[in-house]
């Protein structure tokens, strides 16, 4: 039991935190040390003033606080295909070993070709192919033990780094910032919910729960010592894409967030949605400008034609319409990468 006196100071904490939350900004200079002044920065610099300062009128409740997150190509490289599919490319093998029979048949063909150019032209309809084929079947224990096995080998092929050392920083100080300012921080994504839950907390750090994505079903049942397992299929119950993010952020997450970010037509519904809603907002793209330190793609703003997280120009125009802010990562980043010096 706690004595008298340390619970008035334990009081004193909470009411002094929860003060602090409600009535104004927490702002330093190191916050967004990432960050090149500009229109992008002080967006957020504004966004956060006006949401936290209970006179304004564009206060934001402290429980009314979520912001949302794409993934790929938003928190982390995308390019030159995306990690998860990355990840599935490499499984094909032990899918035909079960299945012969898919060696003849597309896209698993293709993929055993090992002939890179016809696997980058893969639709998005032969991927989900095989996504289905090589994530089924697991329990939800063995998926994660074998995508943390993966993950602390599989290196990118241009930095040779791990992927989860290829998110960028300055997204990671302004998630850190928005929980400073009493924000729950969601990743919604287009990407396996399970497969990010495997690692969002460690280089995120937003729990599994905060964690909403493409999923399939599971299967009820008992592994041959008679223990309740959860077993993987292929029926998708969510595209969490496109008209799908806001679904599931109403599924999963149940509040209409004040702030989302995003980087392609994937998440143009995202920001529509958090857009509609009441009290201050702020939506945001990163656009992919700097081939020197990252990528470059578009094809907005003649930037090259690309299938992975592709930023149209007719998306561009609109966001300059409706008051959405286009992060230039050449133009706003100072450093993209954590290991950069």
């Amino acid at each position: 039991m706690i004595a008298r006196p340390m619970r008035r100071v334990v009081w004193a904490v909470i009411l002094i935190g929860s003060f602090v939350l409600s009535s104004g900004a927490h702002l330093a200079a190191e916050d967004l040390a990432s960050w090149n002044e500009g229109p992008a920065r002080q967006a957020i610099l504004d966004f956060l003033k006006a949401t936290t300062d209970a006179s304004s009128e564009q206060f934001v409740p402290l429980e009314q606080r979520v912001a949302t997150f794409d993934q790929d190509g938003t928190l982390w490289v995308e390019h030159p295909m995306y990690t998860q599919v990355l990840y599935c490319l490499e499984r094909i093998p032990a899918a035909v070993a079960k299945k012969p029979e898919l060696k003849n048949i597309e896209p698993f063909k293709t993929v055993l070709s090992g002939d890179r150019e016809a696997i980058a032209r893969l639709e998005l309809k032969d991927l989900e192919a095989i996504g289905a084929a090589t994530l089924g079947g697991m329990t939800v224990e063995e998926f994660q033990q074998e995508v943390k096995k993966w993950l602390a080998t599989a290196q990118h092929p241009r930095w040779k780094r791990p992927y989860t050392e290829l998110s960028y920083l300055p997204m990671q100080e302004l998630m850190r910032l928005l929980r400073a300012n009493g924000f729950k921080t969601y990743i919604v994504t287009g990407g396996g919910q399970d497969f990010v839950r495997v690692f969002s907390e460690s280089v995120y750090n937003i729990p599994p729960e905060q964690v909403v994505g493409s999923v399939g079903s599971t299967k009820y049942g008992y592994d041959k010592q008679g223990r309740p397992i959860l077993t993987k299929d292929a029926k998708m119950l969510l595209n969490d894409n496109y008209a799908g993010k806001p679904e599931g952020i109403h599924m999963l997450i149940g509040r209409r967030p004040s702030a989302a970010f995003g980087n392609s037509g994937g998440d143009r519904e995202m920001l529509e949605y958090t857009g509609a809603g009441r009290g201050a907002t702020l939506m945001m793209l990163v656009l992919h400008d700097d081939a020197k330190r990252e990528y470059a793609y578009g094809p907005a703003q003649g930037l090259p034609e690309t299938k992975v997280g592709a930023f149209s120009q007719s998306l561009y125009d609109e966001a300059g319409q409706r008051g959405w802010t286009v992060i230039s990562m050449k133009r706003d980043w100072k450093r993209v990468f954590a290991f950069e010096p």
